[in-house]
């Protein structure tokens, strides 16, 4: 007996937009190297798939959050250099020095730990994260000296190297940013002065790396832009020279001849003005829809945009498409590439008040994914 099968839900990424977009931002760039920042499963996309894309694209280092990220592309079998850099207070570094991963350390402690962690005449590879403004990880300016010093003693005793020195920007003003580069700068002046001399230099993330060029030392860390999203709200990723790479689309489950005056999902915030045809979508909140764009969210279907009609439930939302030809079946783009005609997840951004980094990487539940292009 086959297994039952449920609603069509489906995330496709196109891998060779990924590797496109990574190519392009390196000639946008230029910095010697290039993290493409896969963590938060590629913010939505699938981390080992675009890894690889990602490296295919001209990047030479991949960044996550914590280390079962990294080991995750261990297994897989990447070998490229990967960074990590938010871990648990007791976290055992152990498996993850062994690996190769390097380690980000924002503190003395985080420090001695990773060190502790290194096993026979390898010693581990540390990357330290000085804070510099944005009030977060990172080792507070007041304890950079005592750090710098002790990282110096570790690596002449063998416990660890120190590959990298790297921050942050806040993305609130180019001043803001400018303040924050100028701390680095001193930091990174302390470090030598304190016998460092890492190979990587890095504080900028997309948005700086694309629009200050005094924030790319010797790499940039590059992420939504990776996957054709801009991290500007006035300019595009079309403007960019970048492809979206996901795509978020389902099928029409159910079609409803409904009278004027009908009330639509919970608490009947829609109500229809006329006769009309409302069609279910299997798309909730359970898969990262979000709520808040309940009334807003659009749609595309048979390539004519729709909204939303009403709330968006756990499992499901309704669309209201007048008189159109509407059948069960029938593909719905919630988001993908605008240049194709459907909304974009920035349209989806603005419908529910937030930021299209958040709209791809909070997708999940009951979604499956797919991939096309690439080494998938």
């Amino acid at each position: 007996m086959s297994a039952p099968s449920a609603p069509f839900r489906e995330i496709v990424v196109d891998l060779d937009a990924v590797t496109a977009n990574v190519a392009r931002l390196r000639e946008l760039i230029g910095t010697e190297h290039v993290m493409a920042v896969v963590k938060a499963n590629a913010y939505g996309h699938g981390a080992v798939a675009c890894a690889r894309a990602a490296l295919a694209g001209g990047a030479d280092w991949l960044g996550v959050a914590d280390l079962s990220e990294a080991m995750e592309l261990r297994a897989a079998g990447i070998d490229a250099p990967v960074l990590a850099w938010l871990h648990d207070p007791d976290e055992d570094f152990v498996d993850a020095v062994a690996a190769g991963v390097d380690i980000g350390v924002s503190s003395i402690a985080q420090l001695e730990a990773v060190a502790g962690a290194a096993r026979g005449d390898v010693p581990a590879r540390v990357q330290i994260k000085l804070e510099t403004g944005l009030s977060r990880n990172g080792v507070a300016a007041g304890d950079w000296d005592t750090t710098f010093v002790r990282a110096r003693e570790l690596e002449r005793a063998g416990a660890l190297t120190v590959r990298g020195i790297f921050s942050h920007v806040s993305n609130a003003s180019p001043d803001d940013d400018r303040a924050a580069i100028d701390a680095y700068r001193d930091g990174l002046a302390r470090a030598a002065a304190a016998g460092l001399t890492p190979d990587l230099t890095h504080i900028a993330a997309s948005a700086a790396a694309l629009s200050l060029p005094e924030s790319r030392f010797s790499m940039v860390r590059l992420g939504i832009a990776s996957y054709g999203l801009s991290p500007f709200g006035a300019e595009s990723a079309a403007e960019l020279g970048l492809r979206p790479a996901m795509t978020l689309r389902g099928r029409v489950a159910a079609v409803r001849r409904v009278q004027a005056g009908t009330g639509v999902s919970y608490d009947y915030t829609y109500r229809t003005e006329k006769e009309t045809t409302l069609v279910l979508v299997p798309l909730g909140y359970a898969e990262g829809i979000p709520r808040h764009a309940s009334g807003r969210g659009p749609v595309s279907i048979g390539g004519e945009r729709y909204r939303i009609a009403g709330r968006v439930a756990m499992d499901q939302f309704v669309v209201d498409v007048g008189d159109a030809d509407v059948e069960v079946g029938d593909e719905v783009v919630l988001f993908g590439d605008p240049a194709t005609g459907v909304p974009g997840a920035d349209d989806w951004a603005e419908a529910a008040d937030t930021i299209n980094y958040e709209i791809v990487t909070r997708l999940g539940g009951r979604l499956r994914r797919s991939y096309r292009g690439g080494a998938a």
